[in-house]
């Protein structure tokens, strides 16, 4: 918005009472804009007069301060997480890349159990550091799973994240059963692009968040170990172009429980 506006950030905050440092952390994820006001105070800035358009925003300001189920687990989220986290509890669809491991919002415990272990003694993490990841993306992940208004989730998953052995075999067993259980939900589809086809794939893992019409859709991106988020227009072009590119050559949805079955088979 603030781009849309012509605005730099120093011209953004000038006499709002907080600092370009603080809405540039708030614009990269890294931190929440707390207060309602400073909201208000930037819409007017930006020139949002739509009354319903700014209704939406401050509702979804307020909901997402007041009912944040995941500020036990902050002390352990990445950089940009928590920004990320209640905006993808608000969002009404994602389509999601996945080059390297399982999607996080498909993994079973066993496996994010085996993941944050392997990474244990390398990244120096603690026990409560691995345990409260384990509980932070179960919860999340209950965002498909819910019976009132699942969030609609496409996912394209790299054939070679589901060939990296985690945990052993029963644990990718169990996960590729969890995948395709996932799957025979409505709002869950699950494609798999094949390691033999040559064809565009996106270096890194990313997600398009798209909201109600009121709210920009954003994107979601992992990079050096923090979590970055934009609602610019070319970026959230740029990734749903790539998605599309990645969705045309993968295969279909019809065709991910029989290459599930194949995976285990090998493994066995």
């Amino acid at each position: 918005m603030r781009e849309k506006a012509g605005l730099t950030i120093q011209q953004a905050v000038a006499g709002l009472g907080f600092s370009d440092t603080k809405l540039g952390r708030v614009e990269t994820g890294h931190n929440n804009l707390p207060r309602v006001e400073d909201l208000e105070k930037l819409l007017d800035r930006y020139g949002v007069d739509d009354i319903d358009d700014r209704d939406a925003l401050l509702v979804l300001h307020r909901d997402s301060l007041s009912r944040d189920p995941y500020i036990p687990y902050r002390d352990t989220m990445p950089s940009g997480m928590s920004l990320y986290a209640g905006l993808e509890a608000d969002a009404r669809a994602m389509r999601a890349w996945q080059p390297s491991y399982v999607f996080g919002l498909l993994q079973t415990e066993g496996y994010m159990r085996s993941m944050f272990l392997t990474g244990k003694s390398v990244e120096e993490t603690t026990t409560a550091f691995v345990e409260n990841n384990i509980r932070l993306r179960l919860e999340r992940k209950r965002l498909i799973t819910r019976e009132d208004s699942p969030l609609s989730l496409r996912v394209i998953l790299d054939e070679s994240a589901l060939r990296r052995m985690i945990g052993g075999p029963e644990v990718m067993k169990e996960q590729y059963e969890e995948i395709e259980r996932l799957a025979q939900q409505d709002n869950v589809t699950v494609q798999i692009l094949p390691q033999k086809l040559v064809c565009y794939r996106a270096d890194i893992n990313f997600a398009v968040l798209d909201f109600d019409s009121s709210v920009a859709p954003i994107v979601q991106s992992d990079i050096s170990g923090a979590i970055t988020v934009t609602d610019k227009e070319i970026d959230v072009w740029k990734h749903s172009q790539r998605f599309d590119a990645m969705r045309a050559e993968a295969l279909g949805p019809s065709a991910t429980a029989g290459f599930l079955h194949q995976l285990a088979r090998e493994i066995e």
